[in-house]
């Protein structure tokens, strides 16, 4: 388009302004629209994009044309619009026929349902009445199979609980299970006004639960007569019995009675049979090698019947475990019905109770009861061996091996078991029989303790003692005894094992003469001593020993130190000088003394040198007899200790007085010196004793 806006502005200028106004209005109304049209308007900008699309050149036929080519399009369009709108006006018209007839057509028909309703009206409120009741009676029929399903026992599982001719299986246990339950839901229905429902329904439950124990109860004990315990693949459905058993204390401790009569039955009829080789009914089994003729010695005889019934127990305890206790949860469950309802009290320690079920405890004690019978028959014969036995170390080591079973079956059972009491008396009995041979011997032997042995040497008797003694000790060292203080518990033994003879020693000591009675008795206490050392269970009366021999020894020292102070001469001397010191009123004493004048003192230097030579050797003689030359050789090297000791001091207060002498000699004029009356000294004596 050209620009007009600068030609219009140059004529503006020229022309009057009415005339610029009057011409300018059209166009300049006409440039503001299109000016005050801003791009940013969609319907311009379509209009714009649609003249582009029309591919319109900008030129002066196309916008004298423009406007009417748009009318004709818009007339154009309408036409067709028009057309269109004819044919939907012609299909509303039809619509309109159509919806005509389904109106006469429904009102026909509404007539019709109304006529219909008039004259069923009757049957259709007796219909409804009809589906009200049929709808109660549903209800009621649910009701009653819920009640049938949780408070009724149907009529098969009646007949699993009840019936004898029905077995004892998985259906069985469930139902008690459910009759159980039923039981207890039952508390439910008593809680309404009208119990009559729930009282009848809990008495005919317990009725059959009643009947259920009854039959399992017979079950088991059909079980029991049949089973066998050795079979180690002992089924789950007995322990599972057992188990719901246990809710009834009395049937459950009828079954573990009978049970155990049976077992005990069972047991003492294989022990006789181990015994002789045939059982209490007089069959005899030719596999069986009996143990009253095999067992040659009587302590394997004992020992064969204690390992018979050792390994009856712990194979016994072994199956009873697998059938009574079983694996995994049967186990915590059987506790838990237990510890719930109160029930293996009943088989509890004495029959007291407890706060939880100890089932260990339980299966030992059961164990004990199953072995009754065979541990009377082990006591007859026991007591028969003990009492017949006359052998002192017999008795002891009988002794020994019923303590160390009494021990192992202190710790398979319990220490409370009646089988651990039985090996307890028998225990006693051995060793009440062990005694009694013990002092028998020292009866029959009395005569032997007038004769003490010309060298001095222990006693036959004693050594015959000691030696069976040692026999003993080493039968109690090779024991498993669980005594934590074995030398308490073994001093018994040498009461009565040893005591009599050291006793009959002494007293033999008592007649004998000094030092011979020392030496006599330290022989008697040296051979004792080496018999108990080696034994780490003696040490104390080793002990007691060591000091008696410390106190003969002592008095053997004493002895030998008067015969040195005797032979030598020196007694006299030693007794006036011992008590005086080196003080000066001491000294200004020695030479007013009786042995220190001069005839006594040289005396006393002669016996002095005939003594010396052979001292040692004469002290050594009057020992020989002393069978430990070590301790001998100590005696003597003590008590010659003393004497030189003695000496040294008789030569410093000789020593003194000369001293004293010497300082006085002007005063007097017949000194004497001691020492040359009596020249030995200290050292010589020391080297000669040595």
């Amino acid at each position: 388009m050209p620009p007009s806006p600068r030609p219009l502005s140059s004529q503006s200028t020229a022309s009057t302004p009415s005339l610029v106004a009057k011409a300018a209005s059209p166009l300049s109304s006409k440039v503001n629209i299109v000016l005050s049209s801003s791009f940013a308007d969609t319907e311009f900008r379509e209009a714009l994009a649609l003249l582009d699309e029309r591919g319109i050149q900008n030129t002066e036929e196309t916008r004298r044309q423009l406007r009417l080519d748009l009318q004709k399009e818009v007339i154009d369009s309408n036409g067709e619009i028009i057309d269109e709108f004819a044919k939907v006006a012609e299909q509303l018209r039809r619509i309109g026929i159509t919806i005509g007839r389904l109106n006469d057509n429904f009102n026909e028909i509404k007539t019709q349902i109304g006529s219909a309703h008039k004259a069923t009206s009757t049957a259709l409120a007796e219909s409804s009445q009809l589906m009200a009741q049929r709808r109660r009676v549903e209800q009621k029929q649910a009701l009653l199979a819920a009640l049938n399903a949780n408070f009724v026992l149907s009529a098969d599982e009646t007949a699993a609980l009840t019936l004898t001719s029905e077995p004892v299986n998985d259906l069985f246990f469930a139902t008690l299970a459910k009759a159980k339950k039923l039981s207890k839901d039952c508390e439910i229905l008593l809680g309404f006004e009208n119990q009559t429902l729930g009282l009848e329904i809990m008495e005919q439950t317990s009725k059959h639960i009643n009947l259920g124990f009854q039959k399992l109860y017979k079950w088991v004990q059909r079980e029991f007569k049949t089973i066998d315990l050795e079979n180690p693949q002992i089924g789950s459905p007995i322990r599972h019995a057992l188990r719901v058993l246990a809710e009834r204390p009395s049937l459950f401790q009828s079954c573990l009675d009978h049970f155990a009569e049976a077992r005990e039955h069972v047991l003492s009829n294989s022990f006789q049979t181990a015994l002789t080789g045939r059982s209490l009914s007089g069959v005899e089994d030719r596999s069986v090698k009996p143990i009253e003729l095999v067992a040659h010695d009587t302590l394997r005889y004992v020992g064969d019947m204690l390992a018979w019934a050792h390994s009856a127990a712990v194979g016994e305890r072994e199956a009873l475990e697998g059938l009574f206790i079983g694996e995994g949860d049967e186990i915590a469950k059987g506790i838990q019905a237990g510890r719930d309802s109160e029930i293996w009290r009943l088989v509890a320690d004495d029959g007291g109770e407890s706060d939880e079920f100890d089932a260990v405890k339980t299966l030992n004690e059961l164990v004990d009861r199953d072995m009754s019978g065979a541990a009377r028959l082990l006591r007859q014969r026991v007591e028969q061996v003990i009492q017949t036995n006359e052998e002192t170390i017999l008795a002891y080591k009988l002794a020994n091996l019923l303590n160390f079973y009494k021990n192992t079956f202190s710790r398979l059972l319990s220490p409370e078991s009646a089988l651990v009491e039985l090996l307890t008396a028998l225990e006693a009995e051995a060793l009440r029989q062990f005694r009694s041979l013990a002092r028998d011997h020292v009866a029959a032997i009395q005569g032997e303790f007038q004769h003490t042995p010309a060298d001095l040497r222990p006693p036959g008797f004693l050594l015959d003692a000691l030696e069976q003694l040692t026999a003993i000790m080493k039968t109690y060292e090779t024991s498993f005894t669980s005594s934590s203080n074995r030398e308490q518990e073994f001093e018994p033994v040498l009461v009565e094992a040893l005591d009599p003879f050291v006793f009959g020693s002494a007293n033999m000591a008592k007649s004998l003469r000094a030092p011979s009675d020392s030496i006599f008795l330290l022989n008697c206490l040296l051979t004792t001593q080496r018999s108990l050392s080696p034994f780490d269970f003696t040490q104390r009366r080793v002990a007691q020993l060591q000091s008696q021999i410390e106190e003969e020894r002592t008095r053997l020292v004493q002895v030998q130190h008067h015969s040195f102070r005797m032979e030598s001469g020196l007694s006299a001397l030693i007794a006036q000088l011992g008590p005086l010191g080196d003080r000066k009123e001491d000294v200004e004493k020695v030479a007013s003394l009786e042995a220190v004048q001069p005839p006594a003192l040289s005396q006393a230097s002669q016996m002095l040198d005939d003594f010396l030579p052979l001292a040692l050797m004469d002290a050594v003689e009057k020992l020989k007899n002393l069978q430990d030359s070590r301790l001998a050789r100590g005696i003597v090297e003590e008590a010659a200790e003393r004497f030189c000791v003695d000496f040294e001091h008789v030569e410093e207060m000789l020593m003194l007085a000369d001293e004293m002498a010497e300082q006085n000699q002007c005063e007097r004029d017949d000194f004497q010196s001691l020492r040359a009356l009596f020249p030995r000294t200290s050292g010589e004596i020391r080297v000669l004793l040595s």
